[in-house]
């Protein structure tokens, strides 16, 4: 029964490392600001559109993983719950 409680905890703690990892990454991303003067080309519009979309792709990812965590954590629960630990 320790085994299980030990895997839950290691899963609980490097889902919630992952989790922090990408979100630490989808926020390290800026998009680069523009000035009144400059013209807006498909190009910059594409850099624009991809760069929230990597963004929103790392969210979604950490989101995920942090829903992992939070899982892996109840089950610990449920467990040493059940066992009367």
């Amino acid at each position: 029964m320790m085994t299980i409680f030990t895997f839950l905890d290691i899963a609980a703690i490097a889902s919630s490392l992952v989790a922090a990892m990408l979100w630490y990454q989808a926020g390290a991303r800026t998009v680069r600001r523009i000035s009144r003067s400059e013209t807006l080309d498909a190009a910059d519009l594409n850099r624009m559109v991809v760069s929230m979309n990597r963004s929103a792709i790392l969210n979604r990812r950490a989101a995920l993983a942090s829903a992992a965590s939070a899982t892996c954590f109840a089950l610990r629960f449920a467990a040493s719950f059940a066992a009367g630990v």
